[in-house]
């Protein structure tokens, strides 16, 4: 039976209906609570979707928001302002996935429910509401990271009720969430089991593991000796932990035994289904999270219907609870579910925060401005520079760094160039490239490149990061160009040690401007360091996992081996800002 409840809320008074029960078409019941005003009139409704747990989300209506560093801040309260939400007319309807929180059903692996997609439970939560006398028929939907996947995912199954989406931080290519250049993220694993700031999924009995359902024990057992013999696994305890206990770790097994790119990870691939969209879209994110910045700019290329691009400023970690940008999502939600004229469909389609200059910039398209891809060459003595290197590999002797194991270190060897100080506004926007030509002596390393904008005095900022993982170095050609590379992370072709490899690092999409005296720094690894300016933003399981053996990395950049990253210049005048 559902409980109604009023409770106060500041100097408002909300309507609670507790644990409303909503049907699927298999019969499979849903929990959700909604929230509204106390006057019975209907409205329009936002649904947010999770598997995190309804309860955890009211906290919304108690907790402070919280910034990272805070130790407080917990990535998964994310469904949006309550108060806010019923306080602009709209009724909050926040719901549990099944196979979560009081839902009923069973969970299994990611974007897939007990052999039902998601989107389609999400079909039929939101035509219930829609019928729902408190509801004025018109849905929208709220929430970031898992809550923003689930909208796209809804709105490609295209139920007649949801009239448009607004998306702030969401991730989409999942194999690009899990896996940046074919390097495992952890963060995944903090969402789903509650880690490093993250309360994680509210689990119940019934989740089960795509892989242990789709194979026999015995396929299994040499799956998982196939990935245990992968030194930079076998050498994190809890990927070796989750290998040998899969049944406490069930969605994050299946995501650690599929590490290249397949038909795991598409067959509901939210950027695959986004041509099946047609109803209004904005999307939202801020700089700092390359990887996903990526995928939230190929999902808008790929929309059919109205949208948005919006790329917000640094620092990349929103408040817990979300409150960011429920300006922009209510103007969005009353021209789309309200019917009101506010001019915000007048306004230009992308718009993009310039770190650095701090302007905003505008266009119909992304990047906002024309760009042409120039290179940086890598010199000796740590220079980066418009002008190749003349000299051959025995006069331009490689760089070089050996990086232990961080079994047996804490330091990560790092090699750093540095253009000259910037004598003018220098603006660049959109992704890039880096070409390191380099020789490794094992089968197989990792290549981590992060771009800094560095003032005088040496306070500097992240701009944007690379990954590759050596073995995944192979391009897709056809869809390569100058700048942008593509790889296909299919399967992993180990390195023949001693042999100079070209490898192309993919550069995460930014837009930042580099004022007279900063300078551009370039800094390549193949660990992430501990701690520095950047990861102090982050949870503590924002890492990479690191290469489990000894590596000696020399990198050349002479004439016959022209190491170089290739930068997104902008061409127009930067008086161009809106």
């Amino acid at each position: 039976m559902t409980d109604t409840q009023t409770l106060r809320a500041g100097r408002r008074t909300i309507t609670v209906r507790k644990d409303l029960r909503v049907p699927m078409r298999d019969g499979v019941t849903l929990a959700a609570d909604a929230y509204a005003g106390t006057d019975d009139a209907p409205r329009p409704a936002l649904v947010a979707l999770s598997p995190y747990g309804k309860e955890l989300q009211a906290l919304a209506l108690t907790t402070p928001p919280q910034r990272r560093p805070s130790p407080m801040w917990d990535g998964c309260i994310e469904a949006g302002d309550i108060a806010r939400v019923v306080e602009e007319g709209y009724v909050h309807v926040i719901g549990d996935l099944r196979g979560s929180g009081a839902s009923e059903g069973e969970h299994i692996g990611n974007y897939n429910a007990g052999g039902v997609p998601l989107g389609q439970d999400a079909y039929d939560f939101i035509e219930w509401v829609a019928a729902q006398p408190w509801c004025d028929g018109n849905v929208g939907m709220i929430g970031i990271s898992y809550f923003g996947s689930m909208q796209v995912l809804a709105a490609a199954e295209r139920p007649p009720s949801l009239k448009a989406i607004f998306v702030s931080g969401g991730h989409y290519d999942f194999y690009e969430t899990t896996y940046h250049g074919g390097v495992m993220w952890f963060m995944p694993r903090a969402a789903r089991e509650g880690r490093g700031g993250d309360s994680g999924w509210a689990f119940t009995d019934g989740v089960k593991s795509r892989m242990l359902e789709a194979f026999s024990p015995e396929e299994i057992k040499e799956k998982v000796a196939r990935r245990l013999a992968d030194p930079d696994i076998a050498a994190w305890p809890n990927l070796v932990h989750v290998l040998n206990y899969p049944k406490n770790h069930e969605a994050w097994f299946d995501i650690v035994m599929n590490d290249v790119d397949g038909e795991w990870y598409e067959e509901r691939n939210p950027v695959t289904l986004a041509p099946a969209i047609d109803i209004p879209v904005w999307l939202q994110l801020d700089q700092g999270r390359g990887w996903t910045l990526d995928g939230t700019i190929e999902l808008y290329h790929r929309l059919r219907g109205p949208k948005k691009l919006d790329i917000g400023p640094y620092p990349p970690m929103q408040s817990r609870p979300f409150v960011e940008e429920h300006d922009k999502m209510f103007r969005w939600y009353e021209y789309w579910l309200k019917g009101v004229d506010n001019g915000v469909m007048d306004e230009p389609a992308v718009t993009v925060h310039v770190e650095g200059s701090r302007e905003t910039v505008t266009g119909a398209q992304w990047p906002p401005r024309p760009v042409e891809h120039r290179p940086l060459y890598l010199r000796p003595r740590g220079r980066l520079s418009a002008e190749p290197e003349p000299m051959a590999a025995e006069y331009a002797a490689p760089d070089g760094f050996y990086q232990a194991p961080l079994t047996v270190t804490d330091t990560v060897q790092m090699l750093r160039w540095s253009t000259a100080p910037f004598t003018e506004p220098t603006e660049m926007m959109g992704q890039g490239a880096a070409h390191l030509f380099a020789e490794i002596d094992q089968s197989d390393t990792n290549f981590v490149l992060r771009m800094w904008d560095e003032a005088p005095g040496g306070k500097r900022q992240l701009i944007t990061s690379a990954y590759l993982k050596a073995s995944h170095r192979e391009l897709d050609e056809e869809r390569t160009t100058e700048g942008d590379p593509y790889h296909p992370h299919t399967r992993a072709v180990p390195v023949e040690p001693g042999r100079i490899e070209e490898y192309v690092l993919r550069i995460y999409p930014f837009a930042a401007t580099f004022l007279p005296g900063h300078r551009l720094v370039a800094e390549l690894s193949n660990a992430e360091p501990l701690v520095d300016e950047h990861n102090s933003l982050l949870p503590p399981d924002a890492f990479h996992l690191p290469v489990g053996r000894p590596v000696t990395h020399k990198i050349y950049r002479d004439a016959d081996h022209p190491s170089r990253l290739v930068l997104p210049f902008t061409t127009a005048p930067a008086a161009d800002a809106g």
